[in-house]
């Protein structure tokens, strides 16, 4: 198994699950014929017991072999909108951290969906696929703000040295205009879209 092979993998076990076409793009987009290509290696890869594969959807789906998510989980979406926000984000710019559904401690702790350091500033991200009640986002980043309050952010491994940082939360709602009643907070809450993100940054 070669370096590439090792690093598909490793994707695979990041973000769950990965579509034909996002290997494509991540490790073949340099190639003269990326689909083959992947088509190719991925074919080897699951003969050789590496990955598993849901061949029912229109794009095929391949998970690590060891993924206890099943092929037909309402989360295999959710995963992939993660995924597309990292290739899409890593067109602009490829983040220096990224990682999928980051532990920040125990119960009544914030579960964002990606930390990232991006654009040399760290995020909590939100990826919401379907349209939430005002209350419930409310409840999302009271957690947040509880776990600002604790100062336990402070200790992270990824803090500068001279000047702790609390990540900038981000939600990115992929359906409907809808912008949440997020109050006042000590910390940044943008609603935007990744166009709409990007196009405030280059400002």
């Amino acid at each position: 198994m070669n370096t590439r092979d090792k690093a598909i993998l490793a994707d695979l076990e990041r973000f769950r699950c990965l579509t034909r076409d996002d290997i494509a793009e991540l490790y073949f987009a340099h190639t003269r014929h990326p689909i083959t290509q992947t088509n190719l290696v991925l074919k080897r890869l699951r003969r050789d017991g590496h990955v598993k594969c849901a061949t029912d959807r229109r794009k095929y789906v391949y998970f690590p072999q060891e993924q206890r998510m099943k092929p037909d989980s309402q989360k295999v979406a959710h995963f992939l909108a993660i995924a597309d926000v990292y290739r899409r984000l890593r067109n602009a710019e490829v983040p220096r951290v990224f990682e999928v559904e980051p532990k920040l401690g125990g119960k009544g702790r914030p579960e964002p969906d990606v930390f990232a350091i991006w654009k040399a500033s760290p995020w909590y991200i939100e990826v919401q696929r379907t349209t939430y009640t005002d209350k419930y986002m409310a409840e999302k980043l009271n957690r947040f703000e509880a776990y600002y309050n604790s100062g336990e952010w402070e200790r992270a491994a990824w803090q500068p040295a001279n000047k702790k940082v609390f990540p900038y939360v981000w939600i990115i709602a992929e359906t409907g205009d809808k912008k949440y009643n997020v109050g006042v907070r000590p910390f940044p809450v943008y609603q935007a879209s990744i166009d709409e993100m990007m196009a405030r940054i280059k400002r």
